[in-house]
């Protein structure tokens, strides 16, 4: 049963992103129409990429189509299905405008809010810890566990502090959300010995593959990008 103080938290962690959106992206020279475009084409892909691995998982539930609507959500899909979905969105709406930049630190927020949501309904939680700051989490047991769920908010609200002073500054330029995807997909990988997650090939699991693969995917993304940008100017 999904918890009232996990439900107003991810409300919290919607409303949060919005706010912080409006302010990064209010520049933008875009429409109302192209804005919603993009959005939705955000929200569509994220959703997707972040149920997609839980998807393939259950076979038999993938072909009834119940998959889609169980438990089980991955953020690290989830923001790879985000960007695919606005550069999708631009394409159909033949939007030249580069938006990476103005997703990334609001996005984090959301994340770094949702996190929170995460430790109070106590799923995403780490492996048995004798650290001073492990927590019990009646949902699983009476051990205490690393709160791997504070780790990632943690980790997230500094990034969106990183990436807000980037912002300001004017580093890394057209290419904010692809750093940001690319230190998410690394923070992945080593959290996960942290997560009792199971085997999937070679001792690793298969969200340290997909970290993997995300982070050579984004990097050669903008070295790709950065290219092009000396090449045409946009």
């Amino acid at each position: 049963m999904i918890s009232i103080g996990y439900t107003v938290i991810m409300g919290s962690a919607v409303l949060s992103a919005a706010w912080i959106a409006r302010r990064t992206q209010r520049d933008l020279p875009l429409s109302q129409l192209e804005r919603f475009g993009i959005g939705i084409g955000a929200l569509c892909g994220a959703m997707i990429g972040a149920r997609l691995p839980y998807v393939f998982a259950d076979w038999s539930e993938f072909l009834s189509g119940w998959a889609w609507f169980s438990n089980g959500k991955t953020i690290l899909l989830g923001l790879a299905g985000g960007y695919a979905g606005v550069e999708i969105a631009k394409w159909i709406l033949e939007i030249r405008t580069r938006t990476g930049d103005s997703f990334a630190c609001p996005v984090a927020v959301g994340i770094a809010v949702g996190r929170l949501g995460c430790f109070v309904g106590g799923c995403c939680y780490g492996v048995p810890t004798s650290l001073p700051w492990g927590v019990v989490f009646p949902t699983v047991d009476d051990i205490p566990r690393h709160p791997t769920q504070l780790y990632e908010a943690i980790f997230h609200a500094s990034c969106a502090g990183f990436l807000w002073h980037a912002q300001q500054r004017g580093w890394f330029p057209g290419q904010r959300i692809k750093l940001y995807i690319m230190l998410y997909s690394g923070y992945r990988f080593l959290s996960e010995f942290l997560r009792p997650e199971p085997e999937f090939w070679s001792g690793l699991t298969a969200f340290q593959w997909a970290s993997l693969i995300l982070l050579a995917g984004f990097a050669f993304i903008w070295h790709w990008d950065a290219k092009r940008l000396a090449i045409h100017g946009n």
